[in-house]
C-alpha cells in the first residue's frame, strides 16, 4: 500500500465513510435505541437531613438456624466470617439444639451435641467437645453467641403417658415430636444443666464476654417445641434462668421465645408468661423472676395465588405491632429490650422450594425487598409504641450438601452469596439517626399491617445521617412476584450542611443484573456441578455491586437529587459522603 492510499485509508476511517465493499471490515459501532419511557407513575421521594426520627439501631445484626452442627462445617465457618464482616458492631448468632444428645451430625431441622447424658446410677455426666467446637467457630469469625437453652438431653427428658415417639424423629416427618421436646424428669437437674454450661462458658471464654451474651430459655414454647403446658414452662424458665445466674451474676436472660403474637393463641402464651414474670415467684429460688429482654417471633406467610409467588408481609408487621402493644402494656416491661428472636416471611427454613413452591422466592430479589420494606416496617412499629426493639433475627444461614438455589431460606448456597445476604450489607453501610423521609409511592404503615402490598407498589426509603455522611435504603417492593416496568423516582436529599459544595455518591442496586448471583447462575444453565470458572464468577456476582461509578453531585441550596429507575424487587442504597 503506498502512502497516500495508506492516508486515504486512515482518513475514511476516521471519518466513519465505510463503502459497501469495505463495510464487512470497517463496519461502524451503532447505538441501540434508547428503551421505551416506564409508563409507572414517577415517584417523587424527599429526605431531610435535619429533622431526625430517632436513633438507627443495629436490629439487622442478628441471625439464627436450626441446625448448630453446620457452624463447624466448611461453608458455616466462611458465612460466619462474612456476616462479622458486613456489620461494624458485633453479629449475634442464635441456634437449637445446643443441649440436644446424638452424634453431632447435622441434618434437617435437628442438631446435637450431647454436652449431657448419665451414668448408670443417674449421676451427670458432661462432654463439651462439640459445643466448645461451635462456640470457637463463633469466637474465631468474631461474632457472639444469644445461647439458646435448648433441647432437652435424652438421658434428661421425661417420659409423657400421651408421647410415644422416639427421642429423634427425622425430617420431613416432624421433628419437634419425639422425646428431645419433652419436660426433665428432674427440674433440678434441668438447672444445674443450665449452671454448668454456663460456668464452662465463663471459664473458657471469659465473664467479661460472656455478659456480653443473651440466654433464652427454649423456643416456641406455645406449640409443639415443648409438650407439656404453659405453666412447665415457667417453671423450666425459672430454673434455666436460676441456673444460668448462679454461674454468671449479670447475664442477659430472658425468653419466651414464643411464636407470632397476632394470633390469639400465642398472644395468650406471652402474656400469661409476661404475668408470670411481673407478679410471679420463682419455681427455683422463691423470689422475684428474672428477665432482662422479651423475645417473641413474627412470621409473613406466602402462598401460590393465581400461579404467582405472593408474600405474607401484613402477618410479620401485625405479630410485631401486636406484641409490642402487649410489651406496652406492662408498665414493669415497657423499656425492656425486645428481641423478635425470628422475624422472617415464612415459618420453614429447611423446608425448600421442592417442597413449598412459593419458597422459590428466596434466591432472588423478592426476599430482599421485603426484607427492606420489613425494616423500615419494625421501626416504625417501635416508634409508635415506645418500646425498645432490639433485634429483628434473621433465621436463615447456610445448608450444607444441598443442591445450588435449592430454595431454602439461606443467605448462601454452597458458598455463594443469594441476593438477600446483600441487603444485610446494605443495612450495615448505614448509621448514626434515623431521618425524615417521604414517599409518594409509599404504602402506608397501617396498610402494610392490614392487607399488606396489595394494589400498588410500595416504593419508599429509609434513610440516615451520620457526621459528614448520610444513607438512603429505596425499595420498590411488591407482595405479588409479576413482571412489572421500573419506576422512575427522583430523590431529593436536604439539609447538607452549609458550606458543602458536592457530596460524593455511591449508589448499590441489587436487581435482576446487579448483586445477583442466582439470575448468573440461570444464565449459566443452572449448572449443579459449575467449572471452577463459574464458580468463582457466581462467587463474584453474589457479592454488593455498584449501580454506576462513583459521582460527584454538586450541592444546590443544602440539597442534591437523584434521578434513577426503581426496578420492581429492586433494592438501592445511595450512600453520600462530604
Amino acid at each position: 500500500m503506498t502512502e497516500v492510499s495508506l492516508w486515504l485509508s486512515r482518513t475514511i476511517f476516521a471519518a466513519g465513510i465505510v463503502s459497501t465493499a469495505a463495510g464487512s471490515a470497517w463496519a461502524q459501532g451503532t447505538v441501540p435505541e434508547p428503551l421505551p419511557a416506564s409508563t409507572q407513575p414517577a415517584v417523587t421521594i424527599q429526605v431531610d437531613l435535619n429533622q431526625t426520627v430517632g436513633p438507627y439501631k443495629p436490629i439487622y445484626s442478628w441471625f439464627g438456624y436450626d441446625e448448630a452442627n453446620y457452624t463447624t462445617m466448611r461453608h458455616g465457618r466462611e458465612l460466619l466470617r462474612q456476616l462479622h464482616d458486613l456489620s461494624p458492631v458485633p453479629v449475634y448468632i442464635r441456634a437449637h439444639h445446643l443441649l440436644t444428645s446424638g452424634d453431632g451430625k447435622a441434618e434437617l431441622k435437628f442438631s446435637s451435641t450431647n454436652v449431657y447424658s448419665e451414668d448408670a446410677s443417674g449421676k451427670p455426666v458432661y462432654n463439651f467437645t462439640i459445643l466448645d467446637g461451635i462456640f470457637d467457630a463463633y469466637k474465631a469469625a468474631g461474632v457472639r453467641p444469644m445461647v439458646e437453652l435448648g433441647f432437652m438431653p435424652k438421658d434428661l427428658a421425661a417420659d409423657l403417658p400421651n408421647r410415644h415417639e422416639p427421642y429423634q424423629v427425622h425430617y420431613p416427618k416432624s421433628t419437634i415430636s419425639g422425646k428431645s421436646n419433652n419436660p426433665p424428669k428432674d427440674y433440678e437437674k434441668w438447672g444445674e444443666l443450665a449452671r454448668v454450661v454456663t460456668a464452662h462458658l465463663v471459664q473458657r471464654y471469659g465473664k467479661d464476654e460472656v455478659l456480653k451474651w443473651y440466654f433464652e430459655v427454649w423456643n416456641e414454647p406455645d406449640i409443639d417445641y415443648w409438650h407439656t403446658s404453659p405453666e412447665e414452662y415457667w417453671k423450666l424458665y425459672d430454673y434455666a434462668v436460676a441456673g444460668v445466674r448462679a454461674a454468671l451474676p449479670g447475664a442477659k436472660v430472658g425468653g419466651p421465645a414464643s411464636t407470632s403474637p397476632g394470633r390469639e393463641k400465642a398472644n395468650i402464651f406471652l402474656k400469661n408468661f409476661l404475668e408470670h414474670v411481673n407478679s410471679g415467684k420463682s419455681a427455683a429460688t422463691g423470689g422475684s423472676v428474672p428477665i432482662d429482654f422479651i423475645s417473641f417471633h413474627a412470621k409473613g406467610f406466602p402462598k401460590i395465588e393465581a400461579g404467582k409467588v405472593t408474600m405474607g408481609i401484613n402477618r410479620e408487621l401485625n405479630d410485631a405491632d401486636k406484641g409490642f402493644a402487649l410489651v406496652a402494656s406492662f408498665p414493669k416491661f415497657k423499656h425492656l429490650p425486645i428481641i423478635i428472636s425470628e422475624a422472617d416471611p415464612e415459618g420453614c427454613a429447611a423446608c425448600s422450594s421442592k417442597v413449598n413452591p412459593a419458597n422459590n422466592y428466596r434466591n432472588g430479589t423478592l426476599y430482599p425487598a421485603y426484607t427492606a420494606a420489613a425494616f423500615k416496617g419494625l421501626f416504625e412499629l417501635q416508634d409508635r409504641h415506645s418500646v425498645d426493639l432490639l433485634s429483628m433475627l434473621s433465621w436463615s444461614f447456610e445448608f450444607e450438601d444441598k443442591d445450588y438455589f435449592e430454595g431454602f431460606r439461606s443467605l448462601a448456597t454452597n458458598g455463594v452469596d443469594k441476593p438477600v445476604l446483600n441487603v444485610f450489607r446494605m443495612f450495615g453501610m448505614m448509621a448514626g439517626d434515623r431521618v425524615k423521609t417521604t414517599s409518594t409511592g409509599a404504602v402506608p404503615l397501617d396498610t402494610l399491617i392490614n392487607t399488606g402490598v396489595r394494589e400498588s407498589p410500595d416504593i419508599d426509603a429509609f434513610a440516615t445521617h451520620s457526621g459528614k455522611e448520610a444513607a438512603v435504603l429505596l425499595w420498590n417492593y411488591h407482595d405479588v412476584n409479576q413482571p412489572a416496568q421500573a419506576a422512575p423516582t427522583t430523590v431529593t436529599i436536604a439539609g447538607i450542611p452549609a458550606g458543602v459544595h458536592r457530596v460524593l455518591l455511591q449508589h448499590f442496586r441489587i436487581d435482576d443484573t446487579h448483586s445477583n448471583a442466582y439470575t448468573v447462575w440461570q444464565h449459566m444453565g443452572s449448572p449443579q456441578h459449575p467449572s471452577s470458572q463459574q464458580y468463582a464468577e457466581l462467587q463474584a456476582a453474589g457479592q454488593l455491586q455498584l449501580l454506576t461509578s462513583p459521582v460527584w453531585l454538586d450541592v444546590v441550596n443544602g440539597q442534591v437529587k437523584v434521578a434513577t429507575e426503581m426496578p420492581r424487587e429492586g433494592i438501592s442504597l445511595l450512600h453520600l459522603k462530604w
